[in-house]
């Protein structure tokens, strides 16, 4: 099972990562002003991580592979790392949703 963990950035703003059970992260999110938006973007997380129509697949300039999961709005509530492989995002985006 996985863990949500907050931190709070040098500029103040508070940010949560994502964490599988063997440490890595999955998701990182933007950053918040206030402890208690970066809380609802955790919730945010829990329910949007169950749809898979939420992840959006994308490959970076480097051409590694990552995803952002989206909210009903459109609006991205976190980003991945970035993968060696396609199958290997496609598993933590499974293991995304067994996580949270």
């Amino acid at each position: 099972m996985g863990k949500f963990e907050i931190t709070k950035r040098k500029n103040g703003e508070f940010q949560f990562n994502l964490k599988a059970g063997n440490g890595q992260v999955i998701l990182g999110s933007e950053g918040y002003t206030k402890k208690e938006n970066c809380k609802n973007g955790i919730e945010s997380v829990k329910k949007n991580s169950q749809v898979d129509e939420r992840f959006e697949k994308l490959e970076a300039k480097n051409g590694k592979p990552y995803f952002n999961l989206k909210a009903t709005n459109g609006q991205i509530i976190g980003t991945s790392e970035m993968y060696e492989s396609v199958a290997r995002r496609q598993w933590y985006c499974f293991c995304e949703k067994e996580c949270a």
